[in-house]
């Protein structure tokens, strides 16, 4: 006790000194918008290279399982192509169809890879973070999937990193329908479990049965149409019993989640313009 003592008697100043200097500092961000834009780009840079710096240590003792995984993804990503190439071909054969030159194969959008270097699970809006950032083309709005379906919307970005609003966000809502129909819905998490979540607003006579996939309806300029959500695990009533009420096993599995594709260009100019300009009109 007599050390304590004596130690804070001979570095209280240095000590008061520190303390005015943080709570200085704290002000200066708080009520000031630039250094404070400044302090969390600065602070988003430090702790996205932090989270990377451990993802990389935890990755290296997984190259095996990841390999795997990547395996699994290039093997899903042939047979895809060889579907497509028997459509187009089926397509090229019809005499009512356009010559092969005349058929458009190339996709409206393109994709980022990007890794996962951060993410919390368990909180009421949980939050991840990837290695990619505005240099990579990115901005805020970017629908970002997985090999297994939808994981979230880019919600901010720096030069080098981005954070993203995922499905296991109270605050995310995706415009999702019932696969080879056209009844659609909102998806919303609601916290606890991390790889489930709901879709309302199925009116009550769709046909819809356990194990239905649930994907994007393409109504967003976010997400094209097609893209997998997840599976119906069971079929419950919303609370007004006006429509259904559907529990939904995600295909992403978030505990394991690592690479990840943020789609860059889907979103057309022509079609935005439009529509902001019918919502401006409106609103006169």
């Amino acid at each position: 006790m007599r050390n304590l003592i004596e130690f804070l008697q001979r570095y209280l100043y240095w000590l008061v000194f520190l303390v005015l200097e943080v709570v200085s500092l704290l002000s200066l961000i708080r009520y000031n918008s630039y250094q404070g834009s400044v302090a969390f780009s600065t602070a988003n840079e430090a702790i996205g290279s932090a989270y990377k710096l451990g993802s990389d240590v935890v990755a290296y003792f997984h190259l095996g399982e990841e390999n795997a995984k990547l395996e699994a993804e290039n093997e899903q990503l042939r047979r895809q192509l060889h579907d497509r190439e028997q459509q187009l071909r089926a397509l090229t054969t019809r005499p009512d169809t356009l010559p092969v030159a005349e058929v458009e194969t190339e996709s409206d959008y393109r994709f980022v890879q990007a890794q996962v270097v951060g993410m919390t699970l368990h909180r009421s809006n949980n939050l991840m973070t990837i290695d990619r950032g505005s240099s990579d083309g990115l901005r805020p709005e970017m629908g970002v999937v997985s090999s297994s379906g939808v994981v979230g919307i880019v919600y901010l970005t720096s030069a080098h990193y981005s954070i993203v609003i995922p499905l296991l966000n109270q605050r995310s809502q995706i415009s999702c329908r019932l696969r080879g129909s056209e009844y659609f819905g909102t998806m919303q998490w609601e916290r606890g479990d991390a790889d489930v979540s709901y879709v309302n607003g199925i009116p009550r006579h769709a046909k819809v049965k356990k194990g239905d996939w649930v994907e994007t309806n393409g109504y967003s300029d976010i997400f094209p149409e097609g893209i997998p959500v997840g599976r119906v695990q069971k079929i419950g009533d919303s609370a007004d019993g006006m429509a259904y009420r559907l529990t939904v096993k995600l295909g992403a599995d978030f505990k394991t989640l690592r690479n990840v594709s943020v789609i860059t260009n889907y979103t057309k100019p022509e079609r935005r313009q439009l529509e902001e300009r019918a919502d401006s009109l409106m609103n006169l």
